[in-house]
């Protein structure tokens, strides 16, 4: 071949390459732009959700839905397929999830669109109370407050049921979607050959990842393992024998936990600093967690949030700020029922005696310190699941690998539990840190003396013993101190079906311990109790 043929040769080549790489531009780019539109454009949502501080906190997105979301469609027709596999009617809310009237969803559940429709959850599915003043009541959602209803470890177990099951299948799940939505062509082609068989795959393996709590005691309602969920599922790290299920807390008046000289700095350097390089007295550092393993607030946040696998972007970190905001001047419920002033006043006089160098508020005194163990005596199991090396690894990946600089998580060198403040505590049962003692009264009696097993997760205030009822009306199961207490005149009772035993005996559900107030008289716990009404 000339030279001049192969130069013709090579230019007819460049010119069909050229043709194509321009046909692929034309058909690929419109193909990437809708792909694009289709799955992975976010949209805000809407303004009903966004402009409400309290709806943005019941049901708005922490940045989730891109890493986390299951398909809208999915998550609703999911109960009606598998009813079977809940634990009574009504959904969603069988498993003591809040649910406002009028709400597409339950409370902690957040929709926003993503390419499509995607739901995924958020701080408020831990952090909301509801209650109901009398069985009849319609229940009165509080946000902020401890989700004592809620059964998280049942909703889990349902969706890895649901997807281990053979009517997890394309036509059974769009069969039940027609009823409620005609999706578009295209929808339901990505429904069928995408989202439906990557949900499957998605949900088995989410089972799969929290296996490690099937061969232990159950969480039970308002409750869950929070420092083994941090270990086991979000650092990755070798499955040991600790057990720490703990109550969801209240997060009220979160300014209180925030005092000049006792809190951690947030600075740039204290943002990357450890325990030992700071000019700080830890016996005197406010901590947050149950056992006093995060130094601020906002790194709580954080963390539960990057738990949800929300993603670092600058939508989540503006979230993160305003949620913050939000919740340190956020004030708990008022008791729902008249309080007898005077006896009240009695109480605070016991209460300045008795609780006040550990809970009284706006004081340099123990709130927000460690308790230790040897004081407290209450079950050590969840002061001793958190280790150092956790803590260093939780630093290091949400540094490293999440690029998020907050204050560092330790473990204290003495075991024990934060004193806490008292908002709403009328609100915030069961008592103690596993949820073991169902009534303020029980908790001021000495361990012998309070309830063996109760049942918790039912929502109606025990107006006598301040808490929750918790004996069901048929008086089974419930096992009650053989020299009776104050539990025995409960205001009201639970339906048979309602409720879950909690067993002091099993491991982690001790009651002993937190002797203080048990020793008053009765006429002084009367009076306390009345003053404990008003916090």
């Amino acid at each position: 071949m000339t030279h001049e043929a192969a130069k013709t040769k090579r230019s007819r080549w460049k010119r069909k390459l050229g043709w194509a790489i321009l046909i692929l531009v034309i058909v690929a780019v419109p193909l990437g732009l809708f792909a694009w539109h289709r799955i992975f454009r976010e949209f805000p949502q809407p303004e009903w959700i966004t402009g409400d501080p309290e709806a943005y906190f019941l049901h708005g997105s922490i940045g989730s839905e891109s890493q986390a979301g299951i398909p809208y469609w999915i998550v609703v027709v999911l109960p009606r397929i598998f009813d079977d596999l809940l634990p009574g009617p009504g959904g969603y809310a069988s498993l003591g999830l809040p649910w406002p009237d009028g709400s597409e969803l339950p409370v902690g559940f957040s929709k926003k669109r993503v390419g499509f429709d995607r739901v995924a959850f958020n701080c408020a599915l831990c952090h909301t109370a509801q209650y109901r003043t009398e069985p009849e009541a319609n229940p009165v959602i509080v946000a902020g407050g401890p989700s004592h209803t809620a059964d998280i470890q049942g909703l889990l177990e349902f969706f890895s049921a649901a997807a281990n099951d053979s009517r997890f299948d394309a036509e059974t799940i769009l069969t039940q979607i027609d009823m409620a939505y005609p999706l578009g062509r295209i929808e339901r082609m990505l429904y069928r050959w995408v989202l439906i068989p990557a949900t499957r795959k998605e949900l088995i393996q989410q089972g799969e990842d929290f296996a490690w709590a099937d061969d232990r005691p159950r969480w039970g309602p308002g409750r869950d393992p929070p420092m083994n969920l941090t270990k086991f599922n979000f650092l990755e790290m070798e499955v040991d024998d600790t057990l720490d299920n703990t109550d969801f807390p209240a997060l009220w008046n979160l300014q209180t936990r925030v005092q000049p000289g006792r809190t951690w700095p947030e600075d740039d350097y204290a943002l990357t600093a450890d325990w030992s390089t700071l000019d700080i007295d830890p016996s005197r550092l406010m901590l947050m967690n149950l056992a006093g393993a995060t130094t601020s607030f906002r790194a709580v946040i954080y963390d539960s949030a990057l738990g949800l696998r929300a993603k670092n972007s600058r939508y989540f970190r503006e979230r993160m700020a305003d949620l913050e905001d939000w919740l340190m001047t956020l004030p708990p419920p008022d008791y729902p029922f008249p309080v007898d002033a005077a006896l009240a006043a009695e109480g605070a006089e016991i209460f300045e005696q008795n609780c006040a160098t550990c809970h009284a508020s706006g004081r340099d005194n123990r709130l927000g310190t460690i308790i230790p163990l040897t004081e407290i005596g209450t079950s050590p199991e969840r002061a001793n699941t958190w280790t150092r090396a956790a803590a260093d690894s939780a630093n290091r990946i949400v540094r490293n690998r999440a690029g998020i600089l907050r204050t560092p998580m330790g473990r204290p060198d003495v075991p024990g539990y934060v004193a806490l403040q008292l908002d709403g505590i009328w609100l915030r049962g069961p008592y103690l840190h596993n949820g073991s003692v169902p009534t303020l009264r029980a908790l001021l009696e000495p361990p012998e003396l309070r309830p063996r097993t109760f049942f918790r997760g039912y929502d109606v205030v025990d107006r006598w013993n301040v808490g929750f009822v918790s004996r069901r009306c048929d008086g089974d199961e419930a096992e009650l101190p053989e020299d009776g207490s104050s539990v025995e005149h409960q205001w009201g009772c639970m339906p048979a079906h309602r409720g879950w035993l909690y067993d002091t005996a099993e491991r982690g559900n001790s009651n002993q311990g937190h002797l203080y107030g048990t020793d008053l008289a009765a006429a002084q716990k009367d009076a306390l109790v009345e003053y404990l009404k008003t916090l």
